[in-house]
């Protein structure tokens, strides 16, 4: 794939390195000549000096052919005007970072509409997400989200004596925005159908919105409900916001510590079910009078992974259960083990993965591997012409998948076999790895 980024930094280089070694011709522009330099010493990319929001350096890059353009630089306001031009000149895709949460809240303004941007993408959120699945095992054995984030897979095991266990999924009378994907065990795995039957101990595969999930699998597929778990969140950062906003809709009780007052206050307002603690988390007597030795789980989430890493040895000698740290670098990666911690999390690494998701090229937008690698989960652009447009979804043949979920100007639904998939829309897909090249020919151009 052609593939250009606006952006020499820490993030912008490491997607360039990451995309080289899969083969792809990278083009990097950056308005700093020295740091293009030192990219030029390490790298096989083409390297181009200017601004991204300037078109003649855009053309010379050659986004009018590209098949992604990745806005990556420090400051949003690039990123959005030089995503939205790449887009307009002709780029196949184009995604721009932000760091200010707000240009993700489509309540009052959609910014990624306006631009023309297929898709916004926020490191901190990312990251957060990345922490909510770590804090939510071992029951769930993936969590991965999709459509713009409406749409929530989870993968977990089915507890004996549950409701839904042993019962024809027809029979269960399952909520119309919730769909059951993939059935596996270590003797099969395959995609549900309406006469299959769930066995105790079964990996299920839910998609549907993370609220429906979760009152899904508590009525349906727990015996009996876990207690709820007390989380404590050091550093009240776009991270920590994002994670303590996550676990706000599950059976957690969250407590975030913030070391600015400010900062406190704003908190508060927006997260109602969070309790917010004005506190430095690099104090030991403040997180004493936190109670942090109490909780099950401490999340090391501030700026600096040098406080992220103390902190978290220090709640782990207060008698903490789990710990868990966001780390940047990745010459610390191998030390924090030995210090006790229990999962590290790179927003680096988690935004190469979301990168590489979107390469697959042709109609797939997005997609990621579940199940052992037994099925993947694609986000699927439905062009003009596809078959898949051709009839109701009840009368098309789909060999060994299942359309879960689809978005149609930016509403998110759960299709019925009446439904009809349209060109512009954007589909959700479970499917079976022995059936990748047939449900790839209902999708593309007949």
């Amino acid at each position: 794939m052609n593939i250009v980024i606006f952006g020499a930094g820490t993030v912008g280089t490491s997607i360039a390195d990451l995309l080289c070694a899969e083969n792809h011709n990278v083009c990097l522009v950056d308005a700093s000549r020295d740091a293009l330099s030192l990219v030029e010493e390490r790298l096989d990319v083409r390297t181009l000096c200017g601004s991204a929001c300037d078109s003649i350096v855009l053309f010379q890059a050659g986004v009018q052919s590209a098949d992604l353009v990745l806005a990556v630089t420090s400051l949003d306001e690039v990123n959005l005007v030089g995503a939205s031009l790449a887009k307009a000149m002709g780029a196949k895709r184009s995604l721009a970072r932000i760091f200010d949460q707000a240009y993700l809240d489509t309540s009052t303004f959609d910014y990624r509409r306006h631009f023309g941007i297929d898709r916004l993408l926020s490191l901190e959120h990312l990251t957060a997400l990345e922490l909510a699945r770590a804090i939510r095992m071992p029951t769930l054995f993936a969590v991965e989200n999709f459509a713009r984030g409406g749409i929530e897979v989870q993968e977990f095991a089915v507890e004996e004596g549950s409701r839904g266990a042993c019962v024809p999924l027809k029979d269960l009378k399952l909520p119309k925005n919730v769909r059951i994907g993939l059935i596996s065990s270590d003797s099969r795995c395959i995609i549900a159908g309406a006469n299959d039957i769930i066995e105790p101990g079964d990996h299920v595969t839910l998609f549907g919105s993370q609220e429906a999930l979760e009152k899904v699998k508590q009525n349906y597929f727990e015996h009996k409900p876990p207690p709820n778990l007390n989380v404590i969140i050091a550093g009240g950062g776009e991270t920590g916001f994002n994670l303590a906003r996550l676990l706000q809709k599950g059976r957690f009780n969250t407590v975030l510590m913030e070391a600015e007052a400010e900062r406190c206050e704003y908190l508060a307002q927006r997260l109602p079910g969070t309790t917010i603690l004005h506190a430095d988390v690099t104090r030991q007597d403040e997180m004493q009078e936190a109670r942090v030795g109490k909780a099950e789980i401490f999340v090391a989430a501030t700026g600096r992974d040098e406080d992220n890493i103390v902190c978290g040895v220090e709640a782990r000698e207060l008698g903490c259960s789990r710990i868990l740290s966001v780390v940047r670098r990745p010459d610390y990666a191998n030390v924090l083990e030995r210090l006790g911690i229990d999962v590290a999390v790179s927003p680096r690494e988690v935004t190469s993965r979301q990168i590489l998701g979107m390469v697959q090229g042709g109609v797939i937008i997005a997609g990621s591997g579940i199940s052992k690698g037994d099925a993947e989960v694609w986000e699927v652009e439905i062009i003009e012409g596809a078959p898949v447009t051709k009839a109701p979804l009840k009368d098309v043949s789909l060999p060994g998948c299942l359309i879960a979920a689809m978005v149609r100007e930016d509403f998110v639904s759960v299709p019925g076999a009446d439904d009809q998939l349209k060109a512009g829309d954007t589909a959700v897909v479970l499917v079976h790895k022995n059936s990748i090249a047939d449900t790839l020919a209902i999708f593309e151009q007949a």
